[in-house]
C-alpha cells in the first residue's frame, strides 16, 4: 500500500477534532440544561432567555415573595420620590396578583435621616470620599453589597427598584427559577459598543450578546444570585469609571452597563419583560404594565402636543423639584396628552394628598 498523503492526514485529524469538540459541547450543554428543568429538549438553556409577556405562561412564573429594595440618599430630591414610591407600594402590596414582600430603602448616606420612621430603611456607608468622582450612582452597587451582607432578608427574591418608580399595577414575581426578570432599555446596546464591552467582558467569556440590554433596575432576582453578582458589579463599575473611553461613551448609564456585564460574567441571563415598566412621555399608555418610571421630563403645549427639549406650557419634570417636594394638587395635563402622563400626575397627586406632613 502507498503512504497516505500529508494533506489527507491533516484533514482526518481536523475531522476527528471537530467531531470530538461537537460531542463534548453537546454533552456539556445537556448537563447544564438538565440541572434547570426548563425544557424537555435539554439544549434550550444554552440560548439566551428572551420570554416576552405573551410567551411566558402564568404557571412558569415564580410564586415566591420578593423583597422591594431601592437605594437612596438623604437629599430632599431623593426623599420626596421615595415617599411617593413607598405610598404606592403600600397601596399595591396586598392586592390580587402581587407577590410583594417587605420593603427597604437602602440609605447610602452613612447616617439616619428624618424618614427612618416613615419608611423601612437600612443605613449603609457611601463609597470613600472622591471614589465616585461626582457620579453618585456608583454608590448603588456598593450599597447593595453592604445590605446583602448585613441585613436579615426573609424573601428568596429581591426587586431592585428606584425612587422614581411608581407601582401602577400589582406586580407578580416575574423571575423564573434562577433566571431573573429585567426590563430591556432601548439605549443599552452592548453589541453596538462591543469594543468597549470587550475591555470588561473578554472574547473568551462568550459572544457580546451574552450581555443583556438592561440595567440593574427594575430587576427581580434570587437573593443568592445577587449576592454573587453584587461584588463584581461594584468592581466593574469602578473599572469603567476609571477608563476615560468607557466613562465618556456610557456617561450616566455607566452603572447600568456595569450590572449587565457583571451578570454576564457570572453566566446570568435575564428574562426580558417589556411590560415590566413604562417611561412617559414615550410610552403612551399604562395598560397592564407594572411600573411607571418618570425619569423623563414631560413637556406639552396647550394643544396637547409634545415639546420635548423645550419647556412646555404645561410640564411635569422631577428635576423641577431638586430642593424640595412638588406641591400638592399639580395641574393635570391639557386635553390630548397621553394617558400615561395623565396617570402619572394623578398618582403623584393622590400620594401627596395622603402622605402626612407632605409639604414639611
Amino acid at each position: 500500500m502507498g503512504r497516505p498523503s500529508p494533506v489527507l492526514l491533516v484533514l482526518l485529524v481536523l475531522g476527528f477534532f471537530f467531531a470530538t469538540y461537537n460531542l463534548l459541547t453537546i454533552v456539556m450543554h445537556h448537563k447544564a440544561s438538565s440541572s434547570e428543568n426548563l425544557s424537555a429538549d435539554g439544549l434550550k438553556l444554552v440560548e439566551p432567555v428572551r420570554l416576552m409577556p405573551e410567551e411566558t405562561k402564568t404557571d412558569e412564573i415564580s410564586k415566591s415573595k420578593y423583597h422591594v429594595a431601592l437605594t437612596a440618599t438623604d437629599a430632599p430630591y431623593s426623599q420626596w420620590q421615595c415617599r411617593i414610591m413607598y405610598y404606592w407600594y403600600k397601596v399595591m402590596k396586598d392586592k390580587p396578583g402581587s407577590d410583594m414582600g417587605k420593603f427597604t430603602r437602602v440609605l447610602h448616606s452613612g447616617t439616619p435621616d428624618n424618614l427612618m420612621e416613615e419608611i423601612p430603611s437600612f443605613v449603609v456607608d457611601p463609597l470613600p470620599q472622591g471614589l465616585d468622582r461626582g457620579y453618585i450612582v456608583l454608590n448603588r452597587p456598593w450599597a447593595f453589597v453592604q445590605w446583602l451582607e448585613k441585613a436579615t432578608i426573609e424573601e428568596e427574591y429581591i426587586l431592585m427598584a428606584e425612587p422614581d418608580h411608581i407601582f401602577a399595577n400589582p406586580l407578580p414575581n416575574l423571575a423564573k427559577g434562577n433566571h431573573p426578570a429585567a426590563y430591556p432599555f432601548f439605549y443599552i446596546k452592548p453589541a453596538e459598543n462591543e469594543k468597549i464591552i470587550r475591555k470588561f467582558y473578554p472574547e473568551e467569556n462568550g459572544p457580546v450578546n451574552n450581555v443583556d440590554p438592561i440595567g440593574n433596575s427594575p430587576v427581580i432576582i434570587k437573593k443568592s444570585i445577587l449576592e454573587e453578582i453584587a461584588p463584581t458589579w461594584v468592581n466593574v463599575s469602578l473599572r469603567m469609571k476609571d477608563d476615560p473611553e468607557t466613562d465618556k461613551a456610557f456617561g450616566w448609564v455607566l452603572e447600568m452597563y456595569a450590572y449587565a456585564v457583571a451578570s454576564a460574567l457570572h453566566g446570568v441571563r435575564h428574562i426580558l419583560r417589556k411590560d415590566f415598566m413604562l417611561q412617559p412621555p414615550w410610552d403612551l399608555e399604562v395598560g397592564k404594565r407594572f411600573i411607571i418610571h418618570y425619569t423623563y421630563g414631560c413637556d406639552y403645549n396647550l394643544k396637547g402636543e409634545l415639546t420635548y427639549g423645550k419647556i412646555g406650557e404645561w410640564r411635569f419634570d422631577k428635576r423641577s423639584y431638586l430642593s424640595g417636594p412638588p406641591p400638592k394638587n399639580l395641574s393635570l395635563p391639557p386635553p390630548g396628552v397621553p394617558e400615561s402622563v395623565v396617570r402619572l400626575v394623578t398618582m403623584v397627586n393622590e400620594a401627596t394628598a395622603n402622605i402626612p406632613g407632605w409639604e414639611t
